[in-house]
């Protein structure tokens, strides 16, 4: 029987992308071929990671990185434009799972930034695949823009958190998208308690460590923490907004809705159990669109 084929879009929002990584297992698990990956942001960097084929690699390392590992990747810029200049996460993540040029992998790759001064998005489509990512995941406040050909690039997730319309000439047998901005649910918290977990990671405590530390420095680099914070509230509300008109002015045969309260967009600590709410949201809805 021959596969189905699979184009995925995978949208952007911080940790809440760590479910990306249960979705492509629940595709790969049941027989579907992911034919290409459209990604904005964590989108991008979760879909060029499996584009290379090192999946495996980055979910075990995401699971359990140790607290030193987590404070090494702190990298803060001395400018005005962004907390940190991104190059360590970048490097680890290189060391990790190596760099391949974005044309000569076997899944077709998009990744999605955003050129604000032109207010126009950037589509990746060659060249090394962490320079795109690096350009993808530029969420303003947090990281340094990403400077391409002269120009400031910064997160897909501004201008396209939901980049369909690269997968429009994929020919494939289905086009689902993942978006992260979906209707809020009650009580989120639930989905994370100790007894839900089946595993425990070294994770929780270093990342929880890793973006207190963030959150402490803000203050040190002139921006007020309420103020980062209805920044970023204002940024996940623009990113629903825009996610919206995309499915809807573009409809994919189907989309996956994790909920936009899931887990704050920084919340990396929760990789364990928002990798398995990818799997079962996809175990959960595809089985009835695949028959």
């Amino acid at each position: 029987m021959q596969q189905k084929t699979v184009s995925l879009v995978l949208g952007s929002g911080g940790a809440r992308g760590l479910a990306h990584i249960g979705v492509i297992r629940w595709l790969e698990e049941n027989g579907y071929r992911i034919k290409s990956i459209s990604g904005s942001s964590m989108g991008a960097l979760v879909g060029g990671i499996h584009a290379i084929g090192k999946l495996d690699e980055f979910e075990q390392w995401v699971r359990a990185v140790t607290k030193s590992d987590m404070v090494k990747l702190l990298d803060l810029s001395l400018g005005t434009d962004g907390l940190f200049k991104g190059g360590k996460i970048i490097d680890t993540l290189k060391e990790l799972v190596g760099d391949s040029r974005i044309e000569d992998l076997p899944i077709k790759f998009t990744a999605v930034a955003s050129n604000i001064s032109r207010a126009r998005e950037v589509w990746f489509d060659q060249g090394p695949m962490f320079d795109a990512i690096r350009a993808s995941i530029s969420l303003p406040i947090i990281f340094t823009p990403y400077n391409h050909n002269g120009e400031d690039l910064v997160d897909g997730g501004i201008l396209n958190p939901v980049p369909i319309a690269p997968t429009f000439s994929d020919h494939s047998d289905m086009t689902i998208a993942v978006n992260l901005t979906g209707r809020p649910i009650d009580d989120p918290e639930s989905l994370f308690l100790p007894d839900t977990v089946e595993e425990t990671s070294p994770l929780s405590s270093s990342v929880s460590e890793f973006f207190s530390k963030v959150r402490n420095s803000i203050p040190k680099s002139g921006i007020n923490i309420k103020a980062y914070d209805v920044v970023h509230q204002s940024f996940e509300t623009m990113q629903g907004t825009i996610a919206r008109q995309k499915i809807a002015a573009y409809p994919p045969d189907h989309v996956l809705e994790v909920p936009k309260n899931l887990c704050m967009i920084l919340e990396f600590d929760k990789a364990v159990p928002l990798i398995r709410y990818g799997y079962e949201l996809a175990a959960r809805e595809l089985p009835a669109v695949f028959d």
